[in-house]
């Protein structure tokens, strides 16, 4: 009997999916897209240019490892973000999502992948 609660116990932690903290889900990102200089100031907070508030400090941190798996542990709400916070970026500051790509994906092995994993959001 032990023996299968400790395999119920290994199956629930094994099937269980890590996220990032969800602190910040509810985050208004239309608003920000819609302020450019704010939305400037995130940016540049994400490209080491501006000083980082809370916010932008708590996403900066995981953006990394996003990149490089494809959002894996994003949450949905997550993903809405990060698809919005992209599509802003190319429609209102080109030149800084290619920065942002350089940045974070400096050899273009990541984008494509991320970028499919928030689509579907």
């Amino acid at each position: 009997m032990k023996f299968i609660i400790i395999l119920a116990v290994f199956v629930a932690l094994a099937v269980a999916k890590e996220t990032y903290t969800t602190e910040n889900d509810d985050f208004d990102i239309d608003a920000l897209i819609a302020n450019p200089s704010e939305f400037k100031k995130f940016v540049g907070c994400f490209l080491d240019s501006s000083p980082c508030n809370a916010v932008a400090e708590h996403f900066k941190k995981d953006i990394p490892e996003a990149f490089q798996q494809a959002c894996e542990k994003c949450t949905d709400a997550q993903k809405v973000l990060f698809r919005k916070f992209l599509a802003g970026l190319k429609e209102k500051f080109p030149e800084d999502l290619a920065a942002f790509k350089k940045k974070f994906d400096p050899e273009s092995k990541y984008y494509a992948g991320l970028v499919k994993a928030v689509a579907e959001s």
